[in-house]
């Protein structure tokens, strides 16, 4: 029988978190599982209490949105540790590639039964912040703006935050000049975003690399090119499907390695946490974080 320990990030939806561990902990414990929970003072602070237990043998869960999964899958990345997700924040775009059950009992049942899976991390490197490894995507743009804006929002959770952040960074931002590497290789862009992508979902279910696997040892490039803003908010909307990517504005690289710089300041971003500036390198860790899901 599995053991776990849970760690909650008691800023994700305020209560949320401890409330949606209550709901997966019952069904494990009837089960026989044992459950430790923590409360991480911080994102470093859960980081190490995921490691601690990870070398003692125990199954670590994050409870919470995707900073939390992102952060605490980067410390496990390479350790060998079990890595489970108790979704409970306002994207939950990881878990939401991974397939995982919203129903509390179908969870637990994953938590339990199934076999460890291997997925992809990122190594991401950034001006002004330290190596760090995250799951789901790195992003420099309109993007990155947009998530700023909807990390700051009050009076809205969940799509309707990223939505209006993205609204009012796009009414601002002007076309950037990048230069994008992909395995080498060289690529001029002008425009909105580039986004490398581990998921498919990122911004609270939107569909921005619908051909990425967690798997697959590539990460999907996604470059957005200059375009008038109406179109821009059409592309926004068919972010919900993935229907943008057969536009011509839109283009798709896959790689292992993408470095991505601009010809001016351009915030970046990564899992909704990594508040960065250009220049960023990304690279896929194949097969680094064994998963429950």
């Amino acid at each position: 029988m599995r053991q776990f320990t849970a760690i909650v990030n008691p800023t994700a939806g305020g209560s949320a978190g401890a409330a949606a561990l209550l709901r997966v902990a019952r069904p494990l414990r009837e089960a026989g599982a044992s459950l430790e929970t923590e409360y991480s003072r911080s994102l470093a602070h859960a980081q190490d209490l995921a490691r601690q237990a990870g070398e003692r043998g125990r199954v670590v869960l994050a409870v919470g949105g995707d900073g939390i999964a992102g952060g605490i899958g980067g410390a496990l990345s390479g350790t060998g540790a079990l890595f489970g997700l108790v979704p409970a924040g306002r994207g939950n775009d990881f878990a939401r590639a991974l397939g995982l059950p919203a129903d509390p009992a179908e969870l637990a049942r994953v938590l339990l039964h199934h076999a460890p899976r291997p997925v992809d991390t990122i190594e991401v490197e950034s001006a002004g912040h330290p190596r760090t490894v995250v799951l789901g995507s790195v992003y420099a743009g309109v993007d990155a703006l947009a998530n700023r804006h909807a990390n700051h929002a009050r009076l809205l959770r969940g799509a309707a935050s990223y939505y209006l952040g993205g609204l009012r960074a796009v009414a601002t931002w002007r076309a950037a000049t990048y230069r994008v590497t992909v395995d080498g290789e060289e690529h001029a862009h002008r425009g909105y975003t580039v986004v490398a992508a581990n998921s498919a979902y990122y911004g609270s279910g939107r569909m921005i690399a619908p051909g990425a696997r967690v798997d697959d040892g590539l990460l999907d490039v996604v470059l957005i090119r200059a375009a008038p803003r109406r179109l821009f908010f059409t592309l926004m909307n068919e972010l919900r499907t993935g229907g943008h990517i057969d536009r011509p504005e839109v283009r798709v690289l896959r790689g292992r390695e993408i470095a991505v710089a601009a010809d001016r300041e351009i915030p970046c971003g990564a899992d909704g946490e990594v508040d960065a500036v250009l220049p960023v390198t990304a690279r896929v860790l194949p097969g680094a974080l064994s998963m429950l899901c």
